[in-house]
This record gives structure tokens, sequence and C-alpha cells, in this order.
């Protein structure tokens, strides 16, 4: 799971945060966004919880470095659909990590869920790789996705960002087992919330798969 860092990724991240700072956050994220295995949201909460225990960066900012990435990322995922279009997607998709598994599971969220799903996606791991994809793929309008990523970007950056920067305040000024527990209860809640999100994506590839069969 990409939340669920060791502590070699969380030292290369921190020293290409150190090298680009904000600019460095936003491209993780938005990269992550088209598919290339990076974690964005675990560069996010690392991020925040760095700012908010060291002050070295504004936690303001890196929400908006978040956010920035991410409506960027998504806004290239829907030229890409739009243009190139879901056969494509079907044919190479494997190639930046969309299995037919993913576009199946895609394409049944998304006809059931539409624009919603484009603001619900940014919190499932799975899905806001390929939403933003999808949702040119399926011609939606340029506006409504617009508008949904600018809304689900800024909350979820806003919702991990502000979270994990008090997060990091509060390490900052407790010391002994306290900070020990803090920390040990953020290890956990990444580890957890990691297994979660892969537990409900093979469910979710499942159910896809099944209403393909029934529907062929």
């Amino acid at each position: 799971p990409r939340l669920a860092m060791n502590p070699i990724h969380t030292h290369a991240l921190l020293g290409l945060l150190h090298a680009y700072g904000y600019t460095g956050l936003a491209l993780v994220v938005g990269l992550e966004c088209l598919g290339l295995p990076l974690p964005g949201e675990g560069a996010l909460i690392v991020t925040a919880i760095y700012a908010g225990s060291t002050h070295e960066l504004n936690p303001t900012l890196v929400v908006v470095a978040a956010a920035l990435g991410a409506i960027a990322g998504q806004t290239v995922g829907y030229w890409i659909g739009l243009k190139v279009g879901h056969r494509l997607l079907r044919r190479h998709g494997h190639r930046i990590g969309l299995s037919w598994r993913r576009l199946a599971l895609g394409r049944m969220l998304f006809r059931r869920h539409g624009v919603k799903l484009v603001v619900a996606a940014r919190f499932i791991i799975v899905m806001r790789v390929i939403t933003a994809m999808l949702a040119g793929a399926n011609q939606m309008s340029w506006k409504r996705f617009l508008v949904a990523n600018v809304v689900g970007s800024v909350i979820w950056a806003s919702f991990y960002g502000i979270g994990a920067s008090m997060l990091g305040t509060q390490m900052k000024h407790s010391s002994g087992p306290i900070g020990i527990a803090m920390g040990v209860v953020v290890a956990l809640v990444a580890l957890v919330g990691g297994w979660l999100a892969h537990r409900h994506q093979r469910r979710l590839t499942g159910v896809s798969i099944r209403a393909r069969q029934s529907a062929t």
C-alpha cells in the first residue's frame, strides 16, 4: 500500500523536499494522478508533518502545492482520456498502471455516480489514478469536470495537509513516551488505511468483473 512507506522511501522523500520544496510535492502528487507508482498521499502526509514539526515549510503552502499538483495531474489525465479515447487506454493502459480490471472498475463506478466520483476519487487510491482519464474518455463536460476536480483536490489536500501538520506540531511539543506513542499511532493508521484501501479495491474489482461477465 502506498501509505505504508518504509524509512528508505521516507528518507528519499525528505531529500526531494529539501531539494525542490513545494514544487517537489506538487510533482509527486501530479505524477501519481497519471498512474506513476508514486506515494502522492503519503508525500502530502509526510510533508505536512515535517512542516508542522520543523516549521521549515509553510503548512498552508504545503496544502496549496498538493492541491495544485492534483488539479494539474488530473487535468492532464482528463485530456488524455478525451483525446486518446477509451480504446487506446484499454490497449496500452497497462503500461501506466491501468489494467483492464481497473478500467472495468472505473467504468462501472463512473456510470453509476458520474460527477460525484471525481470528487470522491481523491480519497480512493485506485480511483484517483483512473477517474480523470475515464471522465475524458466518457466525454464528461470540461466545466463540470474542472469544478469537481478543483473541489475534490482542495478538500483532499486540506483534509490530510491540515490534519498532518497539526499532528506534526503536537509531536514537536511532546517528548518521551507520549511522542513515541503518537509516532506509533501514525504508523498504524497509515498501515491500516493502506490495507483497507487495498482490500476495498479487490472487492470492487471483483464486482466489476462479475458485472462484465453477466453482461456478456
